[in-house]
């Protein structure tokens, strides 16, 4: 069975998290949408440019199994400023359907929502101190319910196949490893 992910982006994003949850998730089968907040045409934060596949306004009415957030700044702070990506998340959130966060989005993007529950979760160091005098977890990927967070750029893959493993099964992340030549565990 399909499943439908979105991924929102933004000027500024993190391109190696960006890159790999879009890779992982479609090597599994996923159908993912990147979507811009801003413009279709985006430039990520160490300069790689790429064209989003429609913009999240265009996505408003849409259902998905999963919301995933990459993070990097100023992308997780452009993501923040949508509205229509935050009416997305809280009725991701309030319908328990998968969302997930990785880098700094889970203490930009995230918290302010009050999407994520302090002690319950993971970010990048360099933000923990922003969800409530930084109670976070120092794990590389933390499952709490429906939210799924990642510490950062170097988790990005480890974060992605966690995903792949709650919308499909242990099963598929194995196939998907096999097939990037990773160890099975």
């Amino acid at each position: 069975m399909t499943k439908r992910v979105l991924v929102p982006v933004a000027q500024g994003i993190e391109e190696m998290e960006a890159v790999t949850i879009i890779d992982v998730l479609r090597r599994a089968g996923a159908e993912v949408v990147a979507a811009s907040v801003d413009t279709m045409a985006v430039k990520a934060s160490r300069g790689l440019e790429f064209k989003a596949d429609r913009l999240i306004k265009d996505c408003m009415e849409e259902e998905f199994d999963l919301i995933v957030l990459p993070g990097g700044i100023p992308g997780a702070d452009n993501l923040r400023a949508s509205k229509e990506l935050e009416a997305l998340l809280k009725r991701q959130a309030g319908e328990k359907k998968y969302y997930a966060a990785i880098c700094a989005s889970p203490a930009v993007v995230l918290h302010p929502y009050g999407l994520v529950t302090p002690g319950r979760v993971t970010c990048h160091p360099g933000f923990s101190n922003q969800i409530d005098q930084g109670r976070v977890l120092s794990s590389a990927v933390v499952v709490d319910e429906n939210c799924i967070t990642g510490r950062g750029a170097g988790v990005a893959c480890e974060f992605a196949l966690t995903l792949v493993a709650l919308l499909y099964s242990d099963e598929k992340k194995k196939e998907v490893m096999q097939g990037l030549a990773l160890p099975l565990d």
